[in-house]
């Protein structure tokens, strides 16, 4: 078809996945969407670049965990790009984001759904997809997308074509979850079959309609949550009383499966949902002997070996030996050696350290935050120190801590600190001691990062001993 002008695209961004199969670089409090996995860009924020083109007046809505809100913000602030999100209280899954994303937009809107954590390097491939899908779109259809496979996958689920369809497309015969390996040669050899992109496209009332018909608890418990919902700048939040009585299921299961009115429309560019060490793989450059690198590849080094991914997060040297079919992903805290042909099950490990409440199961030693982030890079008993960067203009909240006192140290940049009754400038190799249950804050008037050492001490050390009085980001 011609290539026409396209309608207001509402390009939906769901962040809410994990990323636990991409343990230990991916993890609950900072999952793979915000990690750059494949250069020096996120994956979040090149999804956002890839469907900006097609927002236009429409604007970008991200459907993101309450915790993750500000590392949303700041990856469309890298992209340039300013975006509403609506913060779910919990994760339930992908029919519940859908809903909320289509209960607060026109009922005519054209919502294009995109998980966040995809790799699809041709943009004017896929804005050229959209562009076939929509006059289906907007005849009432609900649009989903599928990609050519390249090779029997075992590890993505399937959509059968059925008959071509009046405006475009196919429709869809049937949904196929991950086959055997036997069944995956045989769709490829059909040429009946496409990879499920998740990727989804059509008006908000034909959402809600359709939700109304095959999943109306999800869609009433997600109702009464946007009752009164609350609006905080470009935040949006749902009633969390109600949005807790919502069923968890996919898009999938609740509609698409269900639905009469469903197309598909296939894609021939590359894609990949990079979900599991195999599939970043494969996504990096090999060498003779089929070894492959990424992270700081500089410290990545295959002595005599075949077929082994390293992922290297830096600062030490990471060297395989004689090794065959391997994935080694090193991080500063955490450290994964696996059979390539585990890589699906990388999940069941994090259950493993979450059951022994070992805290690499969720959380990084560097932790965001939203002035910036901080590194614990030692801890003991009685001690812990961290490094610490606010970001210019930022600032902690105004706190106090019963059970530790603070010494403080400037690294680079300027630091103004309040400490207790007083306020004051420090420069770099200055310092200063925060007492126990002294009223304190820091901020970072500059133009520049600010990089502290802390050093704490005291008979506890956990992040909830911490009482706000002031702060710019919600959290008193």
């Amino acid at each position: 078809m011609n290539h026409v002008s396209l309608p207001a695209v509402h390009p939906v961004i769901l962040c809410g996945g994990s990323g636990t199969r991409l343990w230990p670089l991916s993890r609950k409090a900072f999952p793979k969407q915000f990690i750059p996995l494949l250069g020096d860009k996120s994956l979040l924020q090149l999804t956002l670049e890839r469907v900006a083109p097609l927002a236009k007046e429409a604007g970008i809505t991200c459907v993101a965990a309450e915790e993750h809100r500000f590392l949303v913000a700041d990856v469309a602030a890298q992209a340039d790009l300013q975006v509403r999100q609506i913060l779910e209280p919990q994760a339930r899954n992908t029919a519940a984001a859908m809903a909320l994303a289509a209960l607060v937009a026109p009922a005519d809107a054209l919502l294009l759904f995109c998980p966040a954590d995809h790799h699809i390097p041709d943009e004017a491939a896929f804005a050229d997809m959209v562009r076939q899908a929509v006059p289906s779109a907007l005849a009432g259809h609900l649009v989903t997308f599928g990609v050519l496979p390249s090779f029997p996958s075992t590890a993505y689920g399937y959509i059968q074509k059925g008959e071509p369809a009046r405006e475009g497309g196919y429709r869809v015969e049937r949904f196929v979850e991950k086959p055997a390996q036997d069944k995956a040669v045989e769709f490829l050899a059909s040429g009946q079959y496409l990879w499920n992109a998740g990727i989804f496209m059509g008006q908000a009332q034909a959402w809600l309609d359709a939700l109304q018909v095959h999943a109306p608890d999800i869609l009433d418990a997600c109702r009464l949550s946007m009752r009164q919902p609350q609006y905080d700048g470009h935040f949006i939040r749902p009633d969390a009383q109600a949005f807790a009585g919502c069923r968890s299921q996919s898009i999938d299961y609740a509609v698409m499966e269900r639905a009469a009115n469903v197309c598909v429309f296939p894609f021939a560019g590359i894609w990949s949902d990079v979900g599991s060490w195999n599939a970043v793989a494969a996504l990096a450059e090999s060498d003779a002997s089929g070894n492959r690198s990424g992270g700081e590849v500089q410290y990545a080094h295959h002595l005599n070996a075949r077929d082994t991914y390293i992922h290297a997060a830096g600062k030490r040297p990471v060297v395989v030996l004689g090794t065959s079919r391997l994935l080694v992903i090193d991080t500063p805290d955490a450290l994964l050696v696996a059979d390539v042909a585990h890589a699906e099950a990388v999940k069941e490990v994090v259950a493993k350290l979450e059951a022994l409440d070992a805290s690499q199961a969720v959380q990084h030693r560097r932790v965001a935050r939203p002035w910036g982030w901080y590194d614990s890079v030692d801890l003991g008993a009685r001690h812990q120190v961290k490094r610490i960067t606010v970001k210019p203009g930022a600032s902690l909240s105004l706190q106090m801590h019963h059970h530790r006192a603070e010494h403080w140290v400037v690294v680079s940049g300027m630091a103004e600190v309040t400490n207790g009754d007083k306020v004051m400038v420090l420069a770099e190799n200055q310092s200063t001691y925060i007492p126990q249950g002294q009223v304190h804050r820091l901020s970072n008037p500059g133009k520049v990062p600010l990089e502290i050492v802390e050093v704490q001490s005291g008979n506890y050390l956990g992040e909830d001993d911490i009482v706000r009085f002031e702060d710019s980001y919600g959290r008193s």
